[in-house]
């Protein structure tokens, strides 16, 4: 056979890429119950539907590890995701740790290259150590590893980002990590900027895995992450469900899918789940789920700045991103947090042609020392510029509450395309409770039940919605049972703005954290 030899030499260094660490080294991770990169890609993409790109490549940095770096580490490539395209990196720990080196950033720049440009999400399977040691070590090592893709750590958003952290993940799996749209983190997986080692040497004390990047810190203080899921499997049926809301790429609208039967009948409970007592709590989370397509929400950051909700679902079959205010957690009242976490949403959606419904029971914003020294103030306006900035189509539903910088903030006045309030909405300046201890305060009226209370009926005044309406500061009053029809009506209207040229994307270079 002609290239008998030549033909033979290829398949040999097939097998020895797709060998990956070795079989020792595989077989201890499958004792371990963890996925190996290859079978993370199978797991998630369509059977049969990946294509390698670098299969061959190897260290080109080090003589001496070309044969013990299958692949460099990395495994790159395009799949398909449900039927779409999409690029995936996946690191190879079995592979020096699946460390950055020469050969495998190049790999990385290749697939973000061509996803960008012909409009397919990427996805990051996440597990590697950092830099490789010695190859990025000296004025040798750096320039020739570093910064030579000045759009290495850019993000545009033309086309979505998801990433799993599925192990260690230090230096770039971090980086791309925090750069992308949704990030799910696998319990037992560090996320860090240095390893746990590298750390303890640099503050001259242990440092706990756990506590230096575990999923509890980034699920509930940090916010770094989106979802938690229990296995690498669990992960990556996350990152596919993510997907399935947004489109490919930023020019296109995200696909829509069939309406599940019963969809129309749980909006008859809502009158069940609201309160008429406006100081009493509840799970808004029960009230979200009875508006939009039955069992469509999917939350992001569930742990995270708890007095607002985030998500995606669907009205209508067409995908809709939700903001609420949760009054089971701190009253509603806003903290630095649910700033963060609602301005990294509004980024997503306006960024991808996803309009947003705003679900509004508010006190306003959380108070106090702790807020200030978390710089209250700049993520408050963050939020509000966040908002103003958005070119995608904005409701706002007034549920109950709706008071101060707040009314801004989620959506009142021209800050949506259109506001509806329940007949339990109250709108005003301050909580009147508040109001009359303000104005009353260190005065002799303080001291006086009965003028109290003409105070307080004072302040109360022209708060009921049909005081806004009748001044079509709202659009309308409607029953709570109907929003649900309300909202994929007045969407439709709203959503042919989005034909042709799309949106401007005015966030696209947000940061995504901040």
């Amino acid at each position: 056979m002609p290239f008998e030899k030549e033909l033979a030499e290829l398949e040999r260094r097939r097998r020895r890429a797709l060998g990956m660490g070795g079989e020792a080294k595989l077989a201890k991770r499958r004792n371990q119950g963890l996925l190996n990169a290859r079978e993370r890609i199978d797991y998630l993409v369509d059977k049969g539907s990946f294509v390698e790109s670098g299969l061959l490549g190897v260290s080109m940095f080090n003589d001496k590890e070309r044969d013990s770096t299958p692949a460099d580490g990395k495994i790159a490539g395009f799949g398909r995701i449900d039927g779409r395209d999409a690029a995936v990196v996946s690191n190879d720990f079995t592979v020096k740790g699946a460390s950055s080196a020469m050969t495998n950033m190049k790999k990385i720049g290749h697939v973000k290259r061509i996803a960008t440009e012909t409009g397919m999400p990427i996805v990051f399977l996440g597990e590697s150590s950092g830099a490789r040691m010695p190859d990025n070590m000296g004025a040798k090592g750096m320039g020739v590893h570093l910064g030579n893709d000045p759009q290495q750590y850019v993000r545009g958003r033309e086309t979505p980002w998801a990433s799993a952290v599925l192990g260690p993940c230090f230096g770039s799996s971090a980086w791309y990590t925090c750069l992308s749209d949704f990030a799910v983190m696998r319990k037992g997986a560090v996320l860090a900027v240095a390893s746990p080692q590298l750390a303890s040497l640099a503050i001259g004390e242990e440092v706990d895995p756990e506590e230096l990047g575990g999923w509890e810190l980034h699920n509930e203080i940090t916010g770094l992450i989106d979802a938690v899921a229990e296995t690498d499997e669990e992960a990556l049926d996350l990152i596919k469900t993510f997907l399935s809301y947004l489109p490919s790429h930023h020019k296109a609208l995200p696909p829509e899918k069939a309406i599940p039967a019963g969809s129309d009948d749980a909006s008859a409970k809502i009158l069940d789940l609201l309160p008429e007592n406006r100081t009493r709590v509840y799970e808004v989370k029960k009230i979200v789920r009875t508006i939009l397509d039955k069992d469509s929400f999917f939350e992001l950051k569930p742990r995270f700045g708890r007095a607002a909700v985030t998500g995606l679902g669907r009205l209508g079959g067409k995908t809709v991103g939700i903001v609420a205010n949760n009054p089971i957690v701190k009253g509603g009242a806003l903290d630095v947090p649910s700033c963060e976490k609602i301005t990294s949403f509004l980024v997503l959606c306006d960024s991808f042609n996803i309009p947003l419904l705003m679900l509004v029971d508010v006190p306003g914003f959380l108070i106090g020392k702790d807020g200030e020294r978390m710089k209250a103030p700049g993520k408050i306006m963050n939020f509000m510029q966040a908002l103003q900035m958005m070119t995608v189509p904005k409701i706002a539903v007034i549920m109950r509450k709706l008071y101060g910088q707040a009314y801004l903030n989620m959506g009142g006045g021209r800050n949506s395309d259109e506001v509806v309030a329940w007949p339990s909405a109250e709108v005003s300046f301050m909580d009147p409770d508040y109001a009359v201890k303000v104005v009353t305060f260190g005065r002799p009226a303080a001291d006086d039940p009965a003028q109290l209370v003409a105070i307080k009926a004072e302040m109360a005044r022209d708060s009921a919605p049909w005081d806004m309406a009748g001044g079509f500061s709202v659009q309308d009053v409607i029953d709570p049972r109907e929003t649900r029809a309300w909202l994929i009506r007045m969407f439709d209207v709203h959503r042919s703005r989005m034909t042709g040229d799309i949106g401007r994307h005015r966030l696209a270079y947000w940061p995504t954290t901040f």
